[in-house]
């Protein structure tokens, strides 16, 4: 039996609607305005919550969230005296189950409401047989909760997902999450970098080949997407993929049958496929830059990760998660942040995100040299200079950097400008150095490996996981790039 609170205004809507609850065998409780609805939301668990949007003390579409999240994490039907499309829209992407208008027929009520109640016992059902491990992944706040439920989903099928989020949100690690919680969990994770992917070393990249089919093919090569074979294949950054090249990878991805380059027959992979992206898809299949075709195909699942600065509350959480992790990292015992640490972090938009945030924080980690206590001092000084700057706008103190009027020094030729360029260069790695050379200093051996790592991740943020301008600036070769990634625990 299922409890069904109603919350609206309308006397005679209640008394209808707990009518036809009463005769499906269900519990019927009625609230005529907001405070009295959500009270009872709070205090009590329910299934199914029929929302007025037009209450006395407020709208309901305001409190739909608050309604969702409450103890019994109920679904929610929105009713409307009037056909409102933007209420529809708004309801929906909220998260609502359905959205009816009064007066609705009896068959419809009670249509919406058998449906909303077996998908509500499902979903529990489901809830209590999967136990996800989310290890890595950390965060309470509703938006990144929203994220969890559609890992869960995602885990317990074989569905293509597509995995959507500024640069630094996390996808790779979401991605393997999904892996790793599904029944493929103890096979392949096959990453492919799309954006290195060109039209002349495709087929051979995913499809691998055979011994003199093309010169410099010395020996038998295995594709990825043999790799992936029963498996994961993960499309890094598939907004990436040259046109020509998702179209050789459509057909791969209907089919999945491959023929390695320089072979007469075809071969199946089966593998599970996701991908991520930083880009916004759909306007680039309506530029014409990416295929219609292949993002219905890969996005049956859609996560789209939340930027860190909307995630009110989870700053603190990771900072301690990670300041936990770099004490077992360095062998050290463990440090807190003070609060004036955690004020300036909170008080930051964080541009790169969550790895953004990570790096920040093991630069104050290693700041603090022996010391047990993390303070905002410990920070570097182009961040404290930031967030001033920020705070200062915010106030309206001083303009934007852009609107500032340039002084005479800043108005200098274009050759000096260049004769600049090196010294600014110069001068991030010696900030980026003394950072590291703290009162205390560490052993040679670690501080190669803290300025290597530092290196790196300075390499993804300037260039935004550009892998091909990565591997020419720093000379790496692409396999001993993604080994020091891997021995640094940096997700690309």
């Amino acid at each position: 039996m299922g409890r069904i609170l109603i919350i609206d205004d309308d006397v005679q809507v209640c008394e209808t609607i707990e009518s036809l609850i009463a005769r499906t065998g269900h519990e019927a409780v009625s609230s005529y305005n907001l405070k009295d609805g959500l009270s009872k939301v709070q205090a009590s668990e329910f299934d199914l919550v029929f929302l007025d949007i037009s209450l006395p003390d407020g709208n309901g579409l305001d409190y739909l969230q608050q309604v969702k999240d409450s103890s019994g994490n109920p679904e929610v039907i929105i009713l409307t005296g009037k056909g409102d499309a933007d209420g529809a829209e708004l309801a929906i992407q909220g998260g609502a189950w359905d959205f009816l208008v009064k007066p609705s027929s009896v068959k419809q009520i009670t249509l919406s409401m058998r449906r909303a109640l077996e998908f509500h016992n499902e979903k529990q059902n489901k809830a209590q047989c999967v136990a996800l491990n989310l290890d890595n992944i950390v965060g309470k706040s509703t938006e990144i909760k929203d994220c969890y439920d559609l890992v869960a989903h995602a885990s317990g099928s074989d569905a293509n997902v597509l995995v959507n989020g500024e640069t630094g949100t996390g996808k790779e690690l979401f991605a393997q999450t999904i892996h790793e919680n599904s029944k493929r969990s103890t096979k392949n994770f096959v990453v492919v970098d799309c954006a290195s992917l060109t039209e002349t070393l495709v087929e051979s990249t995913l499809f691998g080949h055979k011994r003199g089919s093309f010169t410099g093919a010395q020996a038998d090569r295995k594709g990825l997407i043999p790799l992936a074979d029963k498996g994961t294949l993960f499309l890094d950054e598939v907004g990436e993929m040259p046109l020509a090249v998702q179209k050789s990878f459509l057909r791969v991805l209907q089919e999945r049958t491959y023929r390695p380059v320089g072979e007469n027959r075809e071969f199946k992979s089966d593998f599970r496929l996701i991908a991520a992206t930083n880009r916004d898809l759909e306007v680039m299949v309506a530029r014409g830059e990416f295929r219609q075709d292949l993002l219905y195909r890969i996005q049956t699942i859609h996560i789209h990760l939340p930027p860190l600065r909307t995630r009110g509350g989870d700053i603190r959480e990771l900072t301690a998660f990670h300041l936990t992790r770099l004490s077992v990292q360095y062998g050290v015992p463990p440090k807190v942040a003070s609060s004036d640490f955690y004020d300036v972090l909170d008080n930051y938009d964080w541009p790169g995100n969550v790895r953004q945030l990570f790096n920040v924080v093991e630069q104050a980690f290693v700041a603090a040299g022996s010391g047990n206590t993390i303070y905002a001092m410990h920070l570097s000084d182009s961040l404290r200079i930031k967030l001033a700057q920020s705070n200062l706008q915010k106030r309206g103190k001083v303009p934007a950097p852009e609107s500032r009027v340039k002084t005479e020094p800043e108005i200098k030729g274009v050759s000096e400008k260049k004769d600049n360029s090196e010294l600014n260069q110069d001068s991030v790695f010696v900030s980026a150095v003394s950072e590291i050379l703290t009162e205390e200093l560490p052993p040679l051996k670690i501080f190669k490996g803290m300025a290597e790592k530092k290196y790196l991740e300075e390499l993804l943020l300037r260039h935004d996981g550009d892998t091909a301008k990565i591997l020419k600036i720093s000379g790496l070769s692409r396999s001993h790039f993604y080994a020091l990634l891997k021995k640094h625990g940096i997700n690309d």
